[in-house]
């Protein structure tokens, strides 16, 4: 696969052209490329990604998109509309979350501008309260080997040790005497997820909870994934363990409206069980000559059109919009899930809903990916050990999908088996960075990253 197919099809710009492209010279070329793009999802045969799927939901978005794309939801005095969507949007996730069990506190949010967002905000408000309150200078937060890489990356940024803690093998979840091992008095809070990205299991949250209030420090679960999608799969009567705030000791979630919500990319929220942890990391600057200046969050301007749009996702599904896309992606998934049962080379790793990760302990699973590559499927790999995951959506609710699955798997397990012993061409990946390699390909991987990135300023070669 190429990461520069556009390069040798399409005009390469390295600088401002000196005169206007025309308009519709612009869109024919941006049209073809976008047709080209969604094809490779539109066949329901591309883990997670796509959540939506369809093109009359994005069309309304993209309209409501429109009327504000240009405003900056920094500045609400000319754009009272940010506060209604931003604060509608933390209501109506809050009253999804289990916010009415909320009883000691005044609760609050952000809206972010991804998961990743969501997990830097609430590592800086834990750190930044625990300072003020208990004057901890030298935080750490304690994590599940399986929770997001953003909160590694949000304690590289932030100067908090993160602390990792292996999960039980056989459930993929972790244990929560070893999470109170691990405490000390440093410790601003633990982690949870519901559920984790790479085996879709959910971590025992109401024990986590017990953890957390006898110890005095926050937990923060991590919905980026399931926040959206869980909840309506407990209505529907699937075994999915409470998580929200319905459960003592929960003070954060973060739950993506760009996933299961069914917004654009670039919006999340964060929620936090008492106003106060949430108003820690605000912050001011008062004798700047600019002005006094105060942020609520990381970013400053933002486009008010992900604001609208996100908000008017929520309202264009509803509770039983959701509930009807939930119960199609549940009974998929478990569809999918019992193909891969059907062969004893194969297995499912802990307990999974929607999304679900599978290994062999007969050969080397990539084998299997690299075969699924080959009729046109992309899934997601993960390490230690080897494996790969299917996160459902809504593109693999559509007819046939589930059948093509099982029925290419049929054929990528034989062709797994007659390689046993053989090194398989692929390896995990996220977000389309390779993984699944020992710390030695630390270098490769920057390079490689490097590469993606600076490609177009690249000078031509030289004439002659």
């Amino acid at each position: 696969m190429s990461y520069y197919p556009y390069t040798d099809r399409f005009e390469v710009h390295r600088s401002i052209p000196e005169h206007s492209v025309p308009r519709d010279e612009v869109m024919a070329t941006l049209r073809q490329i976008a047709a080209e793009e969604d094809g490779s999802w539109e066949t329901g045969q591309v883990s997670g990604s796509y959540y939506c799927g369809d093109h009359e939901h994005y069309e309304h978005m993209t309209g409501v998109f429109g009327l504000f794309a240009h405003v900056n939801a920094l500045q609400r005095d000319v754009c009272p509309s940010a506060t209604k969507f931003s604060g509608e949007i933390i209501a109506m996730t809050l009253d999804m979350l289990g916010g009415a069990a909320i009883d000691d506190s005044t609760p609050g949010g952000i809206v972010t501008s991804g998961g990743t967002g969501s997990i830097l905000h609430a590592l800086i408000a834990y750190r930044d309260h625990a300072r003020q309150t208990r004057g901890i200078t030298t935080p750490n937060v304690i994590k599940p080997e399986t929770a997001h890489a953003a909160f590694d990356k949000g304690g590289h940024l932030f100067g908090i040790d993160v602390r990792r803690v292996p999960v039980d093998p056989d459930t993929a979840t972790v244990r929560p005497e070893v999470v109170a091992d691990a405490i000390d008095e440093n410790t601003v809070a633990i982690i949870g997820s519901a559920c984790n990205y790479g085996y879709g299991t959910v971590d025992p949250i109401p024990e986590l909870g017990q953890v957390a209030l006898s110890h005095g420090v926050g937990l923060h679960v991590d919905g980026c994934l399931g926040g959206f999608i869980l909840p309506w799969g407990r209505e529907l009567g699937y075994d999915i363990p409470p998580f929200d705030f319905s459960v003592p000791g929960v003070t954060s979630i973060s739950a993506d409206t760009h996933k299961y919500g069914y917004g654009f990319k670039g919006s999340s929220v964060v929620l936090f069980r008492d106003q106060a942890v949430r108003n820690a990391q605000y912050f001011y600057l008062t004798d700047w000559s600019g002005g006094k200046y105060c942020s609520p969050g990381i970013d400053g301007s933002t486009s008010n059109g992900l604001l609208a749009a996100t908000w008017a996702s929520l309202l264009d599904y509803g509770k039983d919009g959701y509930r009807n896309v939930a119960r199609g992606i549940f009974s998929t998934a478990f569809a999918m899930q019992d193909a891969v049962r059907s062969h004893p080379e194969l297995r499912i790793i802990g307990s999974p809903t929607f999304c679900f990760s599978f290994t062999s302990d007969e050969f080397d699973i990539y084998h299997v990916n690299d075969f699924m590559k080959l009729r046109g499927w992309r899934f997601n790999g993960q390490q230690y050990p080897n494996a790969i995951h299917m996160a459902v959506t809504g593109p693999q609710t559509q007819p046939g999908v589930a059948e093509r699955f099982a029925s290419d798997l049929d054929e990528a397990v034989a062709y797994a088996n007659e390689r046993r012993g053989e090194s398989a061409g692929s390896a995990a990946i996220y977000g389309g960075v390779a993984g699944g390699m020992t710390n030695e390909a630390d270098d490769f991987i920057r390079m490689m990253m490097a590469d993606i990135m600076d490609h177009q300023l690249a000078v031509p070669p030289l004439e002659g």
